[in-house]
């Protein structure tokens, strides 16, 4: 499906975005770990967590949607039903890298996983490894890619280094350490936190020690069971950033987006744009912060010029899915912004470094990829044209905020990628452009 986006008049109002997508996957999935009903309200439904609701529920949890909340009925922590056919994630990479960590200690079962074209592109090794490593394992289509089987054994607690900062894999990992005596994760670069909290939240150990330069050791310890009353799931802070985004380049803009999830592991955007000179104000939770809450305000917008900036490898990680809007950015800034150390946009639903660079290439924009980022020498302005979606929900969402700041629109091919993550993005903007 193809949508076009002109450019806009100013953006003004409140509105809400799409509940957290990292959130609602983790509710649901230690939901079916839980052996108490869990209610969860604000659920997101796209895609994706649509993805993880199917595969809890094929996994014996009872899935009960009452419309103001959804009601999870887990089957427990070591109750896994290992269903005949194999799991489908969908392109749910989060579902795809969290779920081996429940279902690797059901011993004597095996679970099959696998998903569309785009999954079976992304590796699986790095959460293969820590498993392993605890006794669990993986068998994968040439060693690294889905579709995968995860075999069940009793698991032992292991001291895990990451080698590069990932929540899916520090969370996939923590899960499968809530059967063994202690398991710690070491990150030197901070990554969100979401799955940690909730798990405090239901009664599992969890300590964390260090600080954001420094890095932090997480340690889990054995849970005999998860009990979580109820999750309240903020908005999306990733999906924010596109209306966000759209209000600092859209002239005279002005709008308040209410209750964002504003948890300091997930706002390295924010600090970008603050760094940036965009008036964007909100109450974020500080750096270091940690507890079974998910902080939560309303983030206010206003257009204003912007500068360039550099955003160096220790910054990524908290701002991962958003650096394509910073290239989208640095297009309008005044002078050359530069991202490095994220190479791990390359293996996301695309090649998100050289789907940007090829994407705002043809809408007009000066920018050239690196192997680990890219460069971008801002001109004030965007031209407009077309750009692929290549499946990618944040692509196709890049796309629609750009011809909404750009000179002449542009034409979004496979907009129906925004369906992952922000469904009602096109009705949002029409009604805050009203």
């Amino acid at each position: 499906m193809n949508a076009r986006f002109d450019p806009s008049g100013p953006l003004r109002g409140t509105t809400r975005v799409p509940a957290d997508k990292s959130i609602s996957h983790r509710a649901a999935l230690i939901g079916a770990m839980a052996s108490e009903p869990v209610r969860i309200r604000n659920y997101l439904y796209a895609a994706d967590t649509r993805s993880t609701l199917a595969a809890v529920q094929r996994l014996g949890a009872i899935v009960d949607d009452r419309g103001d909340e959804l009601v999870v009925r887990g089957c427990g922590l070591r109750n896994a039903i290992a269903p005949t056919n194999p799991i489908d994630v969908g392109n749910a990479g989060t579902l795809m890298r969290l779920l081996p960590g429940w279902l690797s200690f059901q011993p004597g079962s095996s679970f099959v996983l696998d998903g569309d074209a785009s999954i079976r592109r992304r590796p699986i090794d790095r959460i293969a490894d820590p498993l392993a490593r605890m006794g669990a394992r993986i068998d994968a289509r040439d060693g690294r890619y889905p579709p995968f089987t995860v075999h069940g054994a009793p698991l032992s607690g292991i001291e895990y280094e990451l080698p590069m900062a990932s929540a899916q894999v520090k969370s996939c990992t923590l899960l499968a350490g809530l059967v063994t005596d202690a398991t710690t994760v070491s990150e030197s670069v901070p990554s969100r936190d979401h799955t940690e909290r909730m798990l405090a939240a239901a009664g599992a150990p969890v300590t964390r020690e260090g600080d954001p330069r420094g890095g932090f050791r997480t340690t889990v310890g054995n849970a005999d069971e998860l009990e979580l009353p109820l999750v309240e799931v903020p908005g999306d802070l990733s999906s924010a950033a596109f209306l966000i985004t759209a209000g600092v380049l859209v002239r005279d803009s002005r709008l308040v987006l209410e209750r964002v999830g504003v948890n300091w592991t997930r706002a390295g955007f924010l600090r970008i744009l603050e760094r940036m000179g965009a008036i964007v104000l909100s109450d974020i939770e500080p750096p270091g912060a940690f507890g079974p809450e998910e902080p939560v305000a309303d983030i206010d917008v206003t257009s204003a010029p912007i500068e360039a900036t550099t955003v160096e490898a220790e910054e990524v990680p908290l701002a991962i899915d958003e650096l394509p809007l910073v290239a989208l950015l640095g297009c309008f800034a005044e002078g050359e912004t530069v991202v490095r150390g994220a190479a791990e946009l390359r293996i996301k639903e695309s090649d998100r470094i050289a789907t940007v660079v090829e994407g705002l290439r043809g809408l007009g924009a000066d920018i050239e990829a690196l192997p680990d980022g890219f460069v971008v020498r801002g001109t004030g302005r965007l031209r407009g044209g077309r750009l692929d979606a290549h499946g990618d929900h944040r692509l196709a969402l890049l796309g629609a905020v750009a011809g909404l700041a750009s000179q002449t629109g542009v034409e979004v091919v496979g907009m129906e990628a925004a369906e992952v993550s922000y469904p009602r993005f096109a009705r949002d903007v029409a009604e805050l452009v009203a």
